[in-house]
């Protein structure tokens, strides 16, 4: 993770330097000294660019002068609609644009959130070079420090505790995804949440036997095919009062997924090691709330398997009791995750009580057809935690849809031999169709699920954020528990 330590306005006097600049402003004093210093270097270079602050925009000058290697300008657009999600945005575009730097700095001159600067860069700077054997003339191209010059050095200070608990997260999230999927079995996704126990979180690990005597039939249908065994892990985080019910988070964690008997197409394949992000977010959320001492009671729970071809793995048409007692015709064993939900979610509200549930997971293909890679699908049986979470979207750049759900969409599950089936009747409304599956394991617990099927990687970087893991949901469910469900 980016080392990030805190400085005053002062103009560097070597190494690499990005000033946020914004849009119809008087220049900051730092921008008239540094331009000053370059005898003007910067406000030509500008001028020539034609950069004026707009948000997003970048310019960059080589060797400008004054001893530096090279100066950033980040347009973060009108200072009075300067806030959290705007600093985060143009500190990753300033980590970015100074990736191959030594020595690097970000001023934030003038403007508020030097620790949501600080943040965004941290995220901007994240590589997973864990397996890549790197020449020794290489090994400094990557920012590994970062000062971020500011006018209130300990307000940034103190406000950055909690934003870089949430950064660990994301880079937790980011970094389990990554992983391929012969090295993040089952059980080695739960001895590494077991780690998060020196945060302060309360781990419990289940086994296949711990399951079988719970009934999950649905989870453990779904692992049969696969010698890497299953796992359920169960986070808590004991924050709030003692007597208070906790939030749940409930993750799928289908650490590879071949799609079973009904196989998936060999290309794109290799993508299905990423089949676990929900598992992901939920353990980087926890990470981050357990980091940041959070006043809130919260449970993560996350179901960890593979789903693979063998002479044991599931048959379409098998019919599985899941440990609400209902039983599920499987049709397509590539309707996996569902099944792996199914039993945490209903563990999840008979164990917990919870108040509310919100689970993640790359469920479908289907909500990718919908809302591309901008939007997660949301669907919630609750108008007001549909609302608050979407909310909570929109302030962090986390973006939400909300889709509909209904009885003509539960319909479309009904089987002719078990209570329902796993799939609906055919591509129509498959996010849907899904989603009112898992609708019939909660009861009347206002519970959201959200489809992150399209959100979770980025199979193209774009500004500000590099090709790979997200991490997306992990400052989404942060900040709806702490303006919603946190002490004042």
């Amino acid at each position: 993770m980016l080392h990030v330590t805190f400085a005053p306005e002062n103009l560097p006097q070597n190494g690499s330097l990005a000033l946020l600049v914004a849009e119809g402003q008087d220049h900051s004093s730092l921008y008239k000294t540094l331009d000053d210093a370059t005898g003007g270097a910067i406000s030509r270079a500008a001028k020539a660019d034609g950069f004026s602050g707009k948000e997003g925009r970048v310019t960059t000058i080589l060797a400008p002068g004054a001893g530096l290697d090279r100066v950033v300008l980040v347009g973060v657009g009108a200072k009075d609609a300067f806030g959290a999600k705007e600093a985060e945005n143009a500190g990753s575009l300033a980590a970015s644009a100074l990736l191959k730097a030594e020595k690097a700095a970000v001023a934030v001159a003038g403007l508020p959130h030097a620790a949501h600067v600080a943040l965004g860069a941290t995220l901007g700077a994240y590589h997973f070079g864990l397996y890549q054997s790197v020449p020794e003339d290489d090994k400094n191209r990557v920012l590994a420090k970062l000062d971020v010059l500011t006018s209130d050095v300990a307000q940034a200070e103190a406000a950055w505790s909690a934003q870089a608990a949430i950064a660990r997260g994301v880079i937790l999230t980011r970094d389990l995804v990554t992983e391929p999927a012969n090295v993040l079995t089952p059980i080695e996704f739960a001895e590494r949440i077991t780690t998060l126990r020196n945060l302060g979180l309360d781990v419990e690990v289940l086994d296949r036997t711990a399951m079988e005597k719970l009934g999950f039939g649905a989870l453990l249908g779904v692992a049969q095919g696969s010698e890497n065994e299953p796992r359920t892990v169960v986070m808590r985080w004991n924050g709030g009062a003692k007597d208070e019910a906790p939030i749940a988070f409930i993750g799928k964690g289908v650490t590879f997924d071949c799609g079973g008997i009904s196989i998936k197409p060999a290309a794109g394949m290799e993508e299905m090691k990423g089949d676990m992000a929900g598992a992901a977010t939920v353990t980087g959320l926890m990470a981050a709330l357990a980091g940041r001492k959070a006043q809130v009671n919260a449970v993560g729970i996350v179901g960890l398997v593979e789903n693979m071809v063998s002479g044991n793995a599931q048959r379409p048409g098998d019919v599985v009791r899941s440990a609400s007692g209902q039983t599920i015709e499987v049709l397509n064993t590539d309707a996996e995750g569902r099944l792996v939900l199914a039993d945490i979610l209903w563990y999840a509200r008979e164990r917990f009580a919870p108040k509310l549930m919100v689970d993640l997971a790359t469920l479908t293909g289907a909500i990718v057809v919908s809302l591309g890679h901008e939007y997660a699908g949301l669907f919630s049986n609750n108008d007001a935690l549909a609302a608050d979470l979407t909310q909570a979207g929109e302030a962090t750049g986390d973006l939400l849809w909300r889709m509909p759900m209904g009885k003509a969409y539960d319909a479309l599950i009904k089987s002719d031999i078990a209570d329902m089936k796993n799939i609906g009747g055919g591509r129509a409304g498959g996010s849907i169709t899904a989603a009112q599956f898992l609708k019939r394991f909660v009861g009347e617990t206002p519970w959201a699920h959200l489809d992150i099927a399209g959100t979770s990687w980025l199979a193209k970087g774009k500004h500000g954020q590099a090709q790979g893991a997200t991490g997306f949901g992990v400052r989404l469910l942060n900040a709806f528990v702490q303006t919603r469900h946190e002490k004042a």
